[in-house]
């Protein structure tokens, strides 16, 4: 028997650090593992080792120092052969656009400092699915060629198993799926599979790899293994079974340039399950996200403005703990219940750096700012025990705004005031709401909205006593029986349901909803494991909420409210849904008491449009796809939008989220996922009475509706999502001199449709990283100013173009662009 094709043979050990096991054993399991690698490099002068995970190599660097040396030796002959060039194996739908720069930002740089080479092969053989973003995100991180395993071949049909992959923006990678799995165990032949091999390469017309070596738990390649090789390469020649590495294989194919398959899509599905497993980690990953990223932002302003030292390497081990914890198999849900303890710790640690360098920032800024006024003598609590209001003057209150456009917003102060005025002593419409205290009679905050420039700051002044006679709101919010209404919205609820039972959009006296809307649908998920393995959807509905009491909490005029409290089994929601003068939005805080099992909860919203297209944004883009009632992975949003009923134009409804990551469209039904109860790491396994279920008890997060005339691109939607997502944050001051004015611009950007996400210290320390993206798929030209930093410059953007740009310190050196990983581009 003949080989007629070269077959590059893979030697890997697939280690999951977490998965049926705590990361203290995948610690242990990837020392003893990358012990094994080194020992058959030594063993076998041909053998060639392949490995990813920039984690892994700073926990040998941390605890085996004299192996780390060897591996340093190893990979400098060539033989250890470094891809992925990401922190970890990460889910790649779930995590940020920024989480994932962030991934090749610090793994890329550490491979580079430790071993003075940079991955070329992006490598998640077995994460679960792939952005459709993710060619643009590889290109910018030094990554030309692309592996992975899943979606297989029954989940997704492609040409070929080797293609160029491309995104929106126009960005390629020549990408390979593989074959079969990445593992070959003791029950597995390895010249049977590469045979197998042989032939499809010849139906393809061009060479395959096949990947070897115990998996999962590490291992790695075996003595064995490489026997077998040897016997092989005896028998069909060693130039047909090559002893290779991914890097070896993509630049033989480059160079043989085979006509490929373009795939333009996203790569999934696999495991929709995942998308709504777990809602503690889920909501934990997205705020550590948004939080450290308002952390770097004023913790540079604070740097530049007055000096605090920036904190980079507490943030950077903050990034590390949330980029550990977007491993595949805990983003996705599918661990041991342990695991997903430490999860919580490593989040916790996260969110506590995030905080303490975001408030150190503030606090110095905060303190800097001139608040003095002439009445002042002295600071003393004379008036009250609470604030430092001296007579009448009123008492500051600054609030900070992360966000890289002007926000109009609601912020609580929490006081009960009789006035509160602006930095130029303008009245505000104020609102007196309930607090979260019940302190005696001291039980009422003060609702106002706030002005706030882009990445800046405004200070409000809050009077005790003293009442100013701010305008009337115009028309206010008005809130009664089961209506809640605005100048833009009218909301009707039905009494004993508790549904939408219609959402007017004033502004085109359109019903947005086709039916009754915001329906808590419960769904029998028995069928399902934890992953949601061989499924496509879940829509096998067995019940709804009902049994529902309404209750008017605020009635304006600056806010109104009504709580819908609703039952099911012993399982209770709670949505307060909430109007606010002057948007067009309509925002609901649930809390959630969930107590089913094997069961799932959607809310459902008709939307009142025919030939229905729906859109989801996904990390720095968004994409359009089928209604055909399929789980999908989503992030901030996600928009159905078609043509109204017996009218002309389009007119669309944006759901907006806080905290959940999955949906699905069926026609002009769109279902958001809530929460979903199977047990833990559960592969279609013998249920008995001892497993434990996911996600029981309460739950909080927040969604709104924010209906729209015209295409989803042209309403703001993008920025709505940001601004449920990153709200104000606010610092009570006292009076004192200082360098800073009462209001403060960080940022200007002339483009409604670019987004700065990041602004942080550049890695080299010799300057500011700035990181953009264009949100509406359009090209758009853009003027961006820095009035801090006396910068300005102009950028072209491509449709879903990322740009990310650096800042010399010297101002006499010129903005340039750089990569993610902020070298040269």
């Amino acid at each position: 028997m003949e080989m007629h094709n070269r077959i590059h043979l893979i030697g890997n050990a697939h280690l999951d650090p977490v998965w049926l096991w705590q990361w203290q054993e995948g610690y242990a399991e990837i020392k003893a593992t990358f012990r094994s690698a080194l020992d058959r490099l030594s063993e076998f002068p041909d053998f060639v080792f392949t490995r990813s995970c920039a984690a892994y190599y700073r926990w040998i660097e941390e605890n085996a120092p004299e192996m780390f040396e060897e591996i340093k030796a190893r990979v400098a002959e060539g033989r250890w052969i470094i891809v992925g060039g990401w922190w970890i194996q990460p889910d790649c739908n779930l995590p940020s656009g920024e989480s994932f720069a962030r991934h090749g930002l610090y793994g890329q740089r550490y491979f580079q400092e430790r071993f003075g080479v940079m991955a070329k092969v992006g490598y998640n053989v077995d994460s679960f699915g792939h952005n459709g973003m993710l060619p643009q995100l590889l290109k910018k991180s030094g990554m030309d060629y692309y592996v992975f395993m899943r979606p297989d071949k029954n989940e997704k049909e492609l040409e070929r198993n080797l293609f160029w992959w491309e995104s929106e923006d126009g960005s390629r990678v020549m990408a390979y799926r593989l074959s079969e799995a990445y593992l070959t165990n003791k029950d597995h032949s390895i010249e049977e599979k590469v045979l197998r091999h042989d032939e499809m390469a010849d139906r393809d017309g061009h060479a395959h790899m096949v990947f070897y070596g115990v998996g999962n738990h590490g291992g790695g390649p075996t003595i064995a293994n490489l026997q077998a090789i040897g016997a092989m390469q005896a028998q069909y020649g060693e130039e047909q079974v090559a002893l290779s590495s991914p890097n070896r294989y993509f630049a033989e194919l480059a160079a043989a340039a085979p006509e490929l398959p373009v795939v333009k899509d996203e790569l999934q599905m696999h495991a929709i399950g995942c998308y709504s497993t777990h809602s503690e980690s889920k909501e934990n990953n997205r705020r550590a996200e948004h939080r450290l990223l308002s952390a770097e932002k004023f913790s540079a302003m604070a740097n530049q403005l007055l000096g605090l030292p920036y904190p980079k390497e507490r943030l950077q081990t903050a990034w590390e703990n949330v980029m550990f914890n977007q491993f595949h198999d805990i983003m996705g849900g599918c661990s041991i219940r342990e695991a997903f303890q430490d999860a919580r710790e490593g989040y916790g640690e996260a969110l506590n750096i995030g905080a303490k360098t975001l408030n150190a920032a503030l606090q110095k800024l905060s303190w800097s700012i001139n608040t003095m006024k002439p009445e002042v003598k002295s600071l003393s609590k004379e008036k009250d025990w609470l604030s430092w209001e001296h007579a009448d003057v009123g008492t500051p209150y600054v609030v900070f705004n992360p966000l890289s456009w002007d926000v109009e917003v609601p912020v609580v102060a929490n006081r009960r005031f009789a006035g509160i005025a602006d930095d130029e002593g303008n009245a505000v419409p104020i609102q007196t709401v309930r607090a979260s205290r019940t302190n005696g009679s001291d039980k009422w905050d003060t609702l106002f909205t706030a002005r706030v420039p882009a990445m800046g700051y405004r200070v409000y002044w809050c009077f005790l006593t003293k009442e100013l006679p701010a305008a009337p709101v115009a028309p206010p919010v008005e809130a009664e029986g089961c209506v809640l209404e605005n100048a833009f919205l009218r909301v009707e609820i039905q009494p004993h349901t508790g549904y939408i039972a219609r959402l007017l959009d004033k502004r085109t006296n359109t019903d947005v909803l086709g039916g009754p809307g915001a329906v808590p649908i419960v769904i029998d998920e028995h069928h399902s494991d934890t992953w949601g393995h061989g499924l496509r959807s879940y829509r096998d509905r067995i019940g709804n909420f009902a049994d529902a009491e309404v209750k008017v909490l605020e009635n304006g005029p600056l806010r109104g409210t009504l709580r819908v409290t609703s039952r099911y089994n012993g399982s209770v929601l709670r949505q307060d849904f909430i109007l606010h003068a002057g948007a067009a939005e309509l925002q609901v805080k649930v809390q959630l008491d969930w107590r089913e099992q094997h069961k799932m909860l959607k809310l459902s919203f008709p939307v009142g449009v025919e030939q229905p297209e729906a859109v989801s944004e996904i990390p720095f883009g968004h994409l359009q796809r089928a209604v055909n009632g399929w789980e999908r992975p989503g992030q901030q949003w996600f928009d159905v939008s078609g043509k109204p009923a017996g009218a002309e134009g389009k007119r669309g409804l944006a759901i907006l989220n806080n905290a959940k990551y999955a949906y699905d469209v069926l026609d002009n039904e769109a279902r958001m996922t809530v929460v979903r109860s199977p047990f833990f790491a559960d592969h279609y396994g013998v249920r008995d009475e001892l497993v434990t279920y996911m996600d029981q008890g309460v739950q909080e997060f927040a969604y709104a509706l924010a209906p729209h005339e015209g295409s989803w691109r042209d309403s703001g939607i993008v920025r709505k999502a940001f601004e449920l997502n990153v709200p104000p944050v606010t610092i009570w001051e006292t009076y004192h001199e200082g360098a800073l004015p009462q209001q403060l611009c960080g940022i200007a950007i002339s483009s409604a449709q670019i987004v700065a996400t990041a602004f942080k210290l550049a890695e080299d320390g010799d300057g500011w990283i700035m990181r953009c993206y264009e949100t509406s798929g359009r090209p758009a030209e853009t003027a961006i100013a820095l009035p801090q930093l006396d910068r300005q410059w102009n950028s072209a953007f491509g449709k879903c173009e990322i740009k990310t740009f650096h800042i010399p310190f010297d101002a006499k050196l010129p903005v340039r662009e750089v990569n993610l990983v902020e070298f040269p581009q």
